[in-house]
């Protein structure tokens, strides 16, 4: 892709799309990214952290390697992308289900 073009992933429901755009890597600055997911996507998304290796937290302070969270009556886990930024996925909304 050349830089400053979009790309437009569809996901899963609900007509969202993550659009992506290249570029210059020193013009990024890192994010966080929280996804809500359902408890068959984090279990699915959760081996594929496991398989892949990827370092992974049950807490954004990384003091809790290995794991995941139990916050708010779900789960959750934390990690980065490539790219740096802090990438979360939970399966209950902060605060719970209100």
């Amino acid at each position: 892709m050349r830089p400053g073009r979009a790309r437009n992933i569809p996901t899963t429901g609900g007509g969202v799309t993550l659009d992506f755009a290249t570029v210059p890597a020193d013009s990024i600055t890192p994010q966080h990214y929280a996804f809500l997911v359902s408890e068959e996507e984090f279990d699915a998304a959760y081996a594929r952290i496991g398989q892949r290796g990827i370092e992974h937290y049950a807490d954004p302070q990384r003091k809790q390697p290995g794991t995941v969270n139990h916050n708010d009556g779900g789960r959750g886990v934390y990690f980065t992308d490539p790219a740096g930024h802090a990438m979360e996925l939970i399966t209950v909304p902060y605060g719970g289900w209100a």
